[in-house]
C-alpha cells in the first residue's frame, strides 16, 4: 500500500513545498499584510514597537514582512531571505504581543511561524522562479 511507505516521489516534494509557499504566502498577503497597508494610519497608532523605532516604523517593517516579503514567498523568489523578515514577524507576534500563548491567541502566529522555518530549512522548490535563474 503507498500511503504507508516512507519513500516519495520528487514530484510530490515539490508539490508539497509549492502548497506550502503558496498557502502560507497567500494568506499571510491577503488577511493581514494589505489589510496593514491600506489602513496605515488605523493601525499605527496602537501598534506595538518592540524594538524601540516607533509605532509607524514597527507597523512599517511589518508590512514590508507581511506584503513584499510574502509576495516573494508566493513566487519562489529569494525564498529562504524573504522567509527571515516573516519569521521575525511571527516571532514578535508570538512571544511580545501573544505572550508565548500558542494554545489561545497565538496559535495563528505559531502557525505561521512554523511555516516558514519550515521555507528557511527546504527553500522554494522545483516549482519556483528561485529555480529558473539558478539560485
Amino acid at each position: 500500500m503507498k500511503i504507508l511507505t516512507i519513500k516519495y516521489p520528487r514530484f510530490a516534494f515539490s508539490l508539497a513545498t509549492l502548497i506550502l509557499r503558496l498557502g502560507l504566502g497567500i494568506t499571510m498577503l491577503m488577511a493581514h499584510g494589505l489589510d496593514k497597508l491600506r489602513h496605515f494610519s488605523k493601525y499605527s497608532g496602537g501598534f506595538v514597537d518592540p524594538y524601540h523605532l516607533g509605532r509607524a516604523t514597527s507597523l512599517s517593517l511589518d508590512i514590508f514582512a507581511e506584503v513584499f516579503c510574502s509576495s516573494l514567498v508566493i513566487l519562489g523568489l529569494f525564498t529562504r531571505l524573504a522567509a527571515i523578515p516573516l519569521i521575525v514577524a511571527m516571532a514578535t507576534a508570538l512571544f511580545y504581543v501573544h505572550h508565548g500563548d500558542i494554545f489561545g491567541m497565538g496559535e495563528r502566529a505559531g502557525l505561521f511561524l512554523t511555516g516558514f522555518v519550515a521555507l528557511l530549512s527546504i527553500g522554494p522548490g522545483r516549482a519556483s522562479v528561485d529555480r529558473f535563474i539558478g539560485k
